[in-house]
């Protein structure tokens, strides 16, 4: 059984990074890194299968792939808290010749770090990739990835998800952050895409949903159900239903703090709202 309070204790500190970094350099997006926070720790706290250290090959354990880099507050966070990088080292984000760039990039050698991504619609092809890897190699180990709701608008999401259903790619688990926001809006009103349960179903997929994506206990027990349903000839879909900014109560139930870092009196407010736990960097 999952430690839920001390994982919900890493997931308040999570949230603190998140705030407190894209609050120094006055730029990132907290939005949906808040919104995806519970998701990240748990994945990493208990989904996920990884090896001590990080071996860029990625034999012999799991992997997952951030589509959506422009969360990358969140991603930084973690991987620093589940012992890739020094937690000091948050305090460089977007700084410059800093590893901890806006977008994730691989040419710092940033551990954890497999894929440079932020230009949307190009990681799933990646997770597909690494998958077949797997296979080919006879690594039963799986693969995860995550994605934007509003990232499925750009087509190359649907070209890979028609492969991975075609070819079989079983050893896949791709979650969709379903928190209905982008950028400009919401996202039925940018470009309304209908059911996403039925899109991927349509393109032959296993697909599952987490309504309380932010709620610990629901992301373990839909994760793991997830995980027995893989090699079973399908790949599988979990839609995390989110709210972006969530956590903090001013950035909830909107699309304005995508990409805009809270001023010090929105920090000051925000960091109130989610004591300090395991000690700010």
């Amino acid at each position: 059984m999952p430690n839920t309070p001390q994982l919900k204790d890493l997931t308040t500190q999570v949230r603190r990074d998140i705030l407190r970094m894209v609050h120094a350099v006055n730029s990132g997006h907290p939005g949906g890194s808040l919104g995806c926070a519970e998701f990240f720790v748990t994945l990493y706290h208990e989904i996920l299968q990884r090896k001590d250290g990080f071996y860029m090959d990625g034999i012999g354990e799991d992997l997952f792939f951030l589509s959506n880099g422009h969360i990358s507050p969140v991603f930084y966070s973690v991987l620093a808290r589940s012992g890739y990088f020094p937690v000091s080292e948050l305090a460089t984000f977007r700084k410059l010749n800093s590893r901890l760039q806006g977008h994730p990039t691989t040419h710092e050698g940033l551990p954890g770090v497999r894929m440079a991504s932020g230009s949307l619609g190009q990681g799933l092809s990646v997770a597909i990739g690494a998958a077949q890897a797997k296979k080919l190699n006879n690594d039963h180990h799986l693969i995860y990835s995550l994605h934007g709701d509003g990232e499925l608008q750009e087509g190359q999401n649907w070209e890979a998800i028609m492969y991975a259903s075609a070819k079989k790619v079983d050893n896949l688990i791709a979650t969709i952050d379903v928190n209905g926001k982008q950028i400009d809006g919401s996202t039925d009103e940018v470009l309304y895409m209908g059911s996403l349960r039925a899109k991927f179903e349509a393109f032959d997929w296993d697909v599952l949903e987490i309504t309380e994506g932010n709620n610990i206990e629901a992301i373990v027990a839909g994760m793991n159900e997830a995980k027995s349903r893989t090699r079973k000839g399908k790949p599988v879909c979990v839609l995390l239903h989110t709210e972006m900014g969530n956590g903090v109560d001013y950035m909830m139930h909107t699309h304005a703090w995508h990409g805009k870092a809270p001023n010090d009196e929105q920090l000051a407010k925000a960091l109130e709202q989610n004591p300090v736990t395991l000690g700010d960097y």
